[in-house]
């Protein structure tokens, strides 16, 4: 099940959700400094809750059995739906999650007369990466992006047209 976050106990819980899975999935990736900034700077409750109040974006909790074991965020950019997040934690990944999620978002899109998703994805997180391709993403290309404190984002920029 996939559920709008619009209560604040609902951000508190796509707050401890983002600590838990980026402190167990990224440290190899980017480090644990960056991670914790990214947190911070990304991640927080107040910041979630400024981006929903402020910014346009959507935050989804992904439930099975009553349990949190994910979030997504979207946001409408022009003619496309940003994925700025999607993540699910690491014991309930390769049951089928990622995809039901990325289908919620193409449904999503479709109800908002949106015929583009983008995201962009860690070049080195080729495990995302490869499952993005296998979901009908191109990769459009790398995007470099200072983040501030001297960490950078270096990704990838991935689209799918829907129909």
């Amino acid at each position: 099940m996939i559920i709008e976050v619009i209560k604040e106990a609902q951000i508190r819980i796509v707050e401890s959700l983002a600590r838990e899975i980026w402190t167990e999935h990224y440290p190899p990736i980017i480090g644990e400094a960056q991670v914790r900034y990214m947190l911070d700077k990304f991640q927080s409750e107040e910041v979630i809750a400024a981006q929903i109040r402020h910014e346009g974006f959507r935050y989804f909790l992904v439930e099975e059995g009553g349990e949190h074991i994910g979030y997504l965020g979207v946001q409408t950019k022009g003619e496309e739906l940003f994925l700025s997040k999607i993540y699910i934690r690491a014991d309930q990944r390769g049951k089928g999650w990622g995809k039901k999620a990325l289908y919620f978002i193409e449904d999503l899109a479709r109800k908002l007369n949106l015929r583009k998703i983008s995201l962009t994805v860690n070049r080195k997180n080729t495990g995302s990466v490869n499952a993005y391709m296998k979901m009908g993403f191109i990769n459009a290309g790398p995007v470099v992006q200072d983040i501030g404190s001297g960490f950078i984002m270096d990704d990838y920029r991935m689209e799918k047209i829907i129909g």
